[in-house]
């Protein structure tokens, strides 16, 4: 089975010996040397303890056989683009972050600084963390399975006010929403 082991480590700058350090219970740097190159099957219950050291989801530690991953080919510094020597799978961002579920909203009407044709990836927050999104922009599900997007201005007891992007748009107020999704990555055709 060809698994990511390598490149989620490299990714995240982490020695063997950090990913080993860092397993429930702790392991040594051979044996994560071992499942990475394949020479040890990588079992479900090595897949969860890496995936938790590595704080991914376990699945994104295995390539699936269909599709082909993005490369990452180049990079560029201050002194210019450079050729990476053995180019390595691209990983996204929101995949290595981990934690809780990304959804996205697709924008098929400009809005504000919003194009058609936008994709917003949102990470989804609970009630208790409400107060980290303030001036981000978020999406907040409404009863009958509606949905409101804008920027969070305010947030008083259980109340979240958004302004909706564009100009002469009004306050909207939605009271004891289950879930907050706030803006991590807009994606946007060139």
């Amino acid at each position: 089975m060809i698994n990511r082991i390598r490149d989620i480590r490299k990714e995240k700058g982490l020695t063997l010996a950090d990913v080993a350090a860092r397993c429930s219970p702790p392991t040594t740097a051979q044996t994560i040397g071992r499942l990475e190159t394949g020479t040890r099957n990588l079992s479900l219950v090595w897949m969860n303890r890496i995936g938790a050291a590595l704080e991914v989801d376990p699945e994104l530690l295995v390539k699936g056989e269909q599709a082909e991953q993005p490369r990452l080919i180049a990079r560029l510094l201050a002194s210019g683009t450079e050729a990476l020597h053995t180019p390595r799978d691209a990983i996204l961002p929101t995949a290595l972050a981990g934690g809780a579920r990304v959804v996205a909203l697709a924008i098929e009407t400009s809005a504000g600084e919003y194009r058609t044709g936008d994709q917003v990836w949102l990470r989804q927050v609970d009630p208790e963390d409400f107060a980290k999104a303030l001036n981000r922009d978020v999406l907040v599900p409404r009863p009958s399975g509606r949905f409101a997007f804008g920027r969070m201005i305010d947030r008083q007891d259980s109340k979240v006010a958004l302004l909706p992007p564009g100009s002469g748009s009004r306050q909207i107020v939605i009271d004891n929403p289950p879930w907050l999704g706030v803006a991590e990555m807009l994606v946007r055709k060139l």
